[in-house]
């Protein structure tokens, strides 16, 4: 049994010799078995300066060979936010690590800012300190920033520092078995509480001739530039450069939250050589102590291991002595035909030094991923003190197939060993298939929202092209890669979104984008305010309904209709017909402008928006509602139940409707100050019923007194829209309904709700037990104070706003009322007359989103929100 619970490896990053870029890149590499060993690049130094065949020729090396990285001194300064000036005085090895940690953890699903403050710790394998050594030999090159840049320390310390990351943050020095080491710590971190994630990693840098001169001298490095690990011909190994990360999280958390799993982490051990032959030399009793701890801390037997990802670095002391230990802990009691597998990735890509250990460890990760073990190259037969039968190993030298012991997942482990004597070992074992969950909600016919977003205009378009290209070959439906597009990623100050029914749709847009980087149909480019608000919910009222208010949304989304429905269960009891039905009617049957219809199809309708909204992500910070639209603000509020709700708007449409053929309504273009002018000696029959903005107010009252004060009015240049019903809402018409509507609603139970609910009824926010019959009186028969309302939102600088309705009524109010205040803001709707209801709440989601309020991805493209692949950040890099 195992005596810790599991870890899984969620992420991985790496640059690595041979043109490796990332983790695919790098499995090809080893698929192919190709080499990534060339001859010293002369930006590095002159090999011809310093080689020399004769070990004992002085200033010289036996090797011209190497593993390097391409672009080792190119960097994405200002994706960090970190000067031309410090990014030239930081070591590579700092570098590397603050792109490659972020590319682990796009790797991993995982959006750094969602860590920000969180319990993650680093630790970091890195010794070398070349760059250091090339400034201080010109003391004019050391400057403020040479400390922290060259600084070890700092190789951990930085990312904390960046990543506002909390806990363990460590570098550590074991030499060649750093990275391994430190993901030991990583292991143990995590297995004490100390994190709840964890990031391990490896670094080093080829610089200078001076470290090969001492390993040459000290006969550890090949004259063949070739780590022939295991073989006859072993005889030192090649120097190569890389970094690599891991990200490292419990396991029962990664199958929480749906992420891929490379590799389970079942066990780990660390322990020294102790007193030996030489300080250099490794301890085979050392080493098979370590074996057997790491499986016993696993509870796995170690006759159960497939493969070993071993040191293996070509010495002809060192590959002997792991070989025996490997056999006597691993290989005893095989059966012939069931040999534990070893291979060394250093015969691809060089002896990594402090980060070989991660590049073995990735490596293995990534076997257990693929269930394949690629080839080891350079082994013709074993080394004469390698009796690879005897002790129950072979060397795999084609590729095939893992492993896989009947009804048990299989198992790995990675050797790392350091020159100072500091052994480490990890154990892997094949991760188990994910489960996706069934949605039982029925699915909504809509096209998906995909986010893309980058630190820079052209970085944007880089990332555009990137998913232009990866769309092309992806496997996964578009609603999944959409999802995790907005789950898992970051999003950054430049941003696209795209709607799209499917992955070639998807691509057309991206062409088009990429062709012409602007709006577009189907596409949103925007930036985020520097303090995106919370949107005031704004509940539009009557005179905004159409006939068709509704219908598509109706037949293509089952939680929309679902509301209806509920809702419409309350009111038939009440009305005795249909909502549901008068929703539906078509063109020529509607009777949409019937107060008693439109009202509750309004409040319906509404309803349904803001629950739709709020299974999208978006939740209101306040509620404002218009006239009617006050019903639903009220119960979006959480100050009623559906059920009193209901009997509002029934009540309040019903008994309205009653006051039919005797009045009209007007919008006029004139300020309140202006509309009591012109109604001088009209009082009471005609008054203001609204105050919409400073320069438009609605007219309410009796027919023909009305429609003199209009004449008026347009002979004097004024706009003047008549409304299409014969009702004096907010008049002295309603009088006549007073006592049975607060008979009516004598029953109602207002609470005191979960926001804040702004009323037009006095301009003012007021408490939700304040909202009972007699306030509904208020609502009916008292002008709507809008502009008031509206004002006190931008006077407190609240200045986002979206309207909930079948059209955008109050858009231009709101804008008006903004701009007297000097003030800039953002006005978003829900449904547009005439307009796809579908794409235009779409469109809307994609404006919110650009603009910066966090969405619900996974709710809006219908996806359970498992991992998926997606292309990593385009960096922008620059010497």
């Amino acid at each position: 049994m195992s005596a810790h619970p599991p870890l899984a490896i969620v992420g991985l990053g790496c640059r690595f010799p041979g043109g490796v870029t990332d983790p695919d890149s790098y499995w090809q590499l080893l698929l192919r078995g190709g080499s990534g060993i060339t001859e010293v690049p002369a930006n590095r130094w002159n090999w011809r300066r310093y080689f020399h065949p004769n070990p004992e020729a002085s200033g010289r090396m036996v090797t011209k060979w190497g593993g390097f990285i391409n672009h080792h001194d190119q960097f994405d300064a200002p994706f960090f936010g970190i000067s031309p000036r410090e990014a030239q005085r930081m070591d590579p090895q700092q570098r590397w690590l603050l792109e490659t940690i972020w590319q682990a953890l796009e790797d991993a699903g995982l959006p750094p800012s969602s860590l920000r403050g969180s319990r993650t710790s680093v630790f970091v394998g890195a010794s070398s300190h070349d760059y250091f050594d090339v400034q201080r030999n010109d003391a004019s090159l050391i400057d403020i920033h040479s400390g922290t840049g060259s600084a070890l320390s700092i190789a951990a310390n930085r990312i904390s520092y960046l990543f506002d990351f909390r806990g363990p943050s460590v570098a550590v020095d074991t030499a060649c078995s750093s990275a391994l080491v430190a993901t030991y710590l990583a292991c143990q971190s995590l297995w004490a509480g100390e994190c709840d994630l964890a990031l391990a990693g490896g670094v080093n840098t080829l610089l200078n001739p001076g470290i090969s001169i001492g390993f040459s001298k000290a006969s550890m490095l090949s004259p063949e530039g070739r780590c022939y690990a295991f073989d006859h011909r072993a005889n030192g190994y090649v120097r190569g450069e890389g970094v690599g990360v891991v990200v490292i999280k419990p396991l029962s958390e990664a199958q929480k939250n749906g992420d891929r799993v490379y590799a389970v982490i079942r066990g780990a051990a660390s322990n020294q050589d102790g007193h030996t032959s030489s300080l250099t030399v490794p301890g085979m009793p050392a080493q098979e102590a370590m074996l057997r701890e790491a499986y016993q801390s696993a509870g796995i037997s170690p006759s159960r291991v497939a493969y070993i990802e071993a040191h293996g670095t070509g010495t002809p002391v060192g590959d002997p002595i792991e070989a025996q230990a490997l056999g006597h802990v691993l290989g005893a009691g095989r059966l012939p035909e069931q040999p534990c597998l070893i291979g060394s990735v250093k015969t691809n890509i060089g002896h990594l030094e402090t980060a070989s250990g991660m590049a073995g460890l990735i490596k293995a990760a990534l076997l257990l991923h693929h269930q394949v073990i690629p080839p080891q190259l350079n082994f013709e037969r074993a080394n004469p003190n390698i009796p690879l039968t005897e002790l129950g190993l072979q060397v795999v030298t084609e590729r095939r197939a893992l492993p896989q012991p009947e009804g048990l997942p299989a198992v790995v482990g990675v050797n790392s060993f350091g020159f100072g004597g500091t052994n480490a070992h990890i154990v892997l074992e094949q991760a188990e298939p994910t489960l996706r969950a069934d949605s039982l909600l029925a699915r909504a016919d809509r096209p998906c929202l995909l986010p893309l977003s980058a630190a820079s205009e052209s970085a944007l378009q880089a990332q555009a092209e990137s998913y232009l290209t990866f769309l092309a070959q992806a496997t996964d439906p578009l609603p999944d890669f959409a999802a995790a597009a907005g789950t898992r990623r970051e999003h950054f100050h430049s941003r696209l979104t795209v709607i799209a029914r499917d992955a070639e749709q998807a691509r057309a847009r991206l062409r088009d984008y990429l062709n012409h980087p602007a709006n577009q149909p189907g596409l949103l480019v925007g930036q985020p305010a520097e303090n995106p608000q919370p949107p005031i919910f704004v509940f539009t009222g009557q005179g905004a309904q159409w006939w068709g208010m509704g219908r598509q949304l109706l037949e293509r989304e089952p939680q929309f209709l679902q509301t209806i429905q509920t809702i419409d269960s309350l009111f038939q009891p009440l009305s005795g017909w249909s909502l549901l039905t008068e929703m539906t009617r078509p063109e020529a049957e509607s009777q949409i402008d019937r107060t008693d219809i439109a009202q509750p199809a309004i409040f319906a309708l509404q309803v349904a928006l803001a629950k739709l909204w709020s299974d999208w992500g978006l939740r209101p910070a306040k509620v404002v509602g218009h006239s009617v639209g006050e019903v639903a603000a009220a119960y979006v509020a959480g100050i009623y139940s559906l059920a009193d709700a209901v009997k509002i708007i029934y009540h309040r449409s019903r008994l309205q409707n009653k006051t039919a053929g005797h009045g009209g309504m007007a919008a006029v273009g004139i300020s309140p100050v202006e509309a009591e002018r012109a109604l001088a000696g009209y009082a009471p029959l005609v008054q203001v019923g609204a105050v919409n903005s400073s320069r438009m107010v609605t007219l309410t009252g009796a027919k023909e007194p009305l429609e003199e004060i209009l004449t008026r009015l347009e002979a004097s240049g004024a706009f003047v829209r008549r409304l299409p019903i014969n009702y004096a809402f907010h008049s002295y018409q309603m009088d006549t309904i007073r006592e049975e509507l607060l008979a009516a609603l004598a029953e109602i139970q207002p609470q005191p709700g979960t926001l804040p609910f702004i009323s037009t009824v006095t301009g003012a926010e007021i408490p939700g037990t304040g909202l009972d019959a007699a306030y509904w009186w208020g609502n009916v028969r008292e002008p709507v104070q809008f502009a008031p309302a509206i004002a006190g939102f931008i006077r407190a600088r609240q200045t986002t706003f979206l309207e909930l309705g079948p059209h955008p009524a109050l858009q231009h109010s709101i804008h008006d009322l903004l701009t007297e205040q000097g003030q800039t803001g953002q006005v978003f709707h829900s449904l547009r007359r005439d307009t796809d209801e579908t794409l235009e709440l779409l469109q809307n989601a994609a404006a919110l989103h650009n603009y910066g309020l966090p969405l619900h991805w996974a709710a809006i493209n219908q996806s359970d929100g498992h991992f998926v692949r997606l292309p990593g950040y385009p960096w922008q890099r620059q010497t």
